[in-house]
């Protein structure tokens, strides 16, 4: 079985708020948007901001637990740019939970949690190569 994933999709309350983070925050450009649910194309697979009703609709689930036991990370190519990235996700809804320190094993990182409460991870990892496509590749 190959080991990828093809979607990663995130339940949220607000699709304007969630867009405003996202789209002006990151600055990241949708590939498709409807009432209910945003698609970005990201290095290899989408990442969706669904309204959470439907998510739950479509999963025949309701109240589905959040923000959950897990954190996104976007890594960028030099320490340099992790803590101004928090802050301007800061400036478009987010919420900055850690601001950019070393942890001891190594790199650079901080937190910001999405208007939904889902955390991102904003680190930097000189071991983790960034290719131009935006692959980050394990310990090379």
């Amino acid at each position: 079985m190959r080991q990828q994933i093809s979607c990663v999709t995130l339940g949220i309350t607000d699709l304007a708020r969630s867009k405003r983070f996202y789209i002006d925050g990151f600055g990241w450009k949708p590939v498709f948007e409807n009432a209910d649910i945003v698609f970005y194309q990201m290095n290899g697979f989408m990442l969706g901001t669904w309204l959470t009703r439907e998510l739950e609709a479509d999963a025949k689930q309701s109240a589905l637990s959040r923000p959950g036991a897990f954190a996104l990370a976007h890594n960028v190519a030099a320490q340099a740019d992790v803590q101004p990235l928090l802050d301007r996700l800061g400036q478009f809804g987010g919420t900055i939970l850690r601001h950019g320190d070393a942890p001891p094993h190594g790199g650079f990182r901080g937190y910001v949690a999405d208007p939904d409460r889902h955390i991102w991870e904003i680190a930097h990892n000189p071991s983790w190569p960034i290719s131009p496509e935006g692959y980050v590749t394990w310990g090379t």
